[in-house]
C-alpha cells in the first residue's frame, strides 16, 4: 500500500506554528517569510480536509483536530530525530574494521593500538591480518593498510609515509671486536634476508659496494621475522622505514650506516571513496597518520645521534 505522506515542510510549518502559536513566531525559527508558514499550514489543511487552526482576536489557537494531529506529527519527529542521532553515532563510533598485511600489524600497528582506543573509546577496532585481495562491496571491511605503489583506481588513498630501505642490527654488533664500522664490515657478518638473497645484492650495488658475498645469510619469509631476527643480534637485516620505526625508537635497533635508499613501494591507507569521510573512518586514518609523522620526526634525530656515536 502506498504511503500518504503530506509535504515535510508543511508538518514543519504545522508543528512549529503549534508550539509556538503564532505563524510569525513560526517563521522566524524555521527562517521563512510568515507568509510562507501560512501558505504551508493552509496547504496541509487542504490536503488533509481538516482545519487545524482557528484565529481568535489575532491569536493563533490549534483545533481539536489538531491537537490530536500535532501528537502525531510530534511523535514521528521525535522517532526521526532518534533514528538520525543514532545513525550519526554509529558512523562516528561503533565497529571499525581494518586489514592490513601481517608485517605490518606486527611490526606498526599492534603496539600502538592503545593510543587509538584511549582517545576513542567509543570505536571498537577489529584487525585482520592478510594479505588477501579486499572486496570492500563484499567483504566487512572499512579500511585497508596496503603496501604497494598507490595505484587503486576507484578508490580513496592515502600514503602513510615515505619509505626508505636501510640495513639496522642490534646495538650489541655496534660494540667489542668485529664491530660494524662500515659497509665492508658487511663481510664478516650474518646477512638477514627477506624472501631471497637478492635484497642486499640489490642494495649493495646501490651503495657501491662489491665486496660482500650476499649469496649466504638467513632467508625469511616475512620481514617481521628478518627484523625479529637483527633484534636479536643474529645478524643485519634491510629495513623498510615503517616496520623498523617502532624498534629503532625503542633503541632495540640502530642504523649502523647514513646510506639510505628510496624504496619503490610504500603502505598506503585504502577505502571505498563512499565511505572515506565517515568520521570513524577519518578518525583512524587522521591518526595512523598522526603516529606516522611522529616516528618521522624521532626516527630522523634518533638517527642522526647514532650515525654520529658509531662513526
Amino acid at each position: 500500500m502506498r504511503r500518504r505522506l503530506p509535504s515535510l515542510n508543511a508538518l514543519k510549518a504545522f508543528e512549529a506554528s503549534a508550539r509556538q502559536e503564532s505563524f510569525t513566531k513560526a517563521a522566524q525559527e524555521l527562517c521563512v517569510t510568515q507568509g510562507a508558514v501560512s501558505q504551508q499550514v493552509k496547504a496541509l489543511e487542504d490536503e488533509l480536509g481538516v482545519r487545524l487552526f482557528r484565529r481568535e482576536r489575532q491569536r493563533l489557537v490549534i483545533t481539536e483536530a489538531g491537537k490530536t494531529y500535532l501528537e502525531v506529527v510530534r511523535d514521528a519527529f521525535d522517532r526521526l530525530a532518534m533514528g538520525t542521532e543514532r545513525l550519526l553515532q554509529r558512523e562516528k563510533s561503533g565497529t571499525l574494521t581494518v586489514t592490513t598485511s601481517p608485517n605490518f600489524a606486527a611490526k606498526w600497528l599492534v603496539h600502538r593500538l592503545r593510543r587509538f582506543s584511549e582517545a576513542h573509546p567509543d570505536i571498537d577496532l577489529r584487525i585482520s591480518a592478510s594479505m588477501q585481495h579486499i572486496d570492500f562491496a563484499r567483504e566487512d571491511i572499512d579500511l585497508a593498510i596496503r603496501h604497494g605503489d598507490g595505484q587503486w583506481p576507484g578508490f580513496h588513498v592515502k600514503q602513510l609515509c615515505t619509505e626508505q630501505l636501510f640495513p639496522v642490527c642490534s646495538p650489541v654488533l655496534l660494540k667489542g671486536r668485529g664491530a660494524l664500522r662500515s659497509l665492508r664490515d658487511l663481510k664478516s657478518h650474518t646477512l638477514l634476508h627477506t624472501n631471497s638473497r637478492d635484497d642486499w645484492a640489490h642494495w649493495l650495488t646501490r651503495a657501491k659496494i662489491s665486496s660482500v658475498d650476499t649469496t649466504r645469510g638467513i632467508v625469511f619469509n616475512q620481514a617481521s621475522m628478518a627484523i625479529d631476527a637483527a633484534v636479536d643480534g643474529q645478524g643485519i637485516a634491510l629495513a623498510r622505514t615503517a616496520l623498523a620505526s617502532w624498534d629503532l625508537i625503542c633503541g632495540r635497533l640502530v642504523r649502523p650506516f647514513p646510506q639510505a635508499f628510496e624504496a619503490p613501494y610504500a603502505f598506503w591507507i585504502v577505502c571505498p571513496k563512499s565511505t572515506a569521510d565517515l568520521p570513524k573512518i577519518s578518525a583512524f586514518r587522521d591518526w595512523l597518520l598522526k603516529e606516522a609523522a611522529d616516528d618521522a620526526r624521532r626516527v630522523a634525530k634518533l638517527s642522526g645521534r647514532t650515525l654520529t656515536g658509531s662513526s
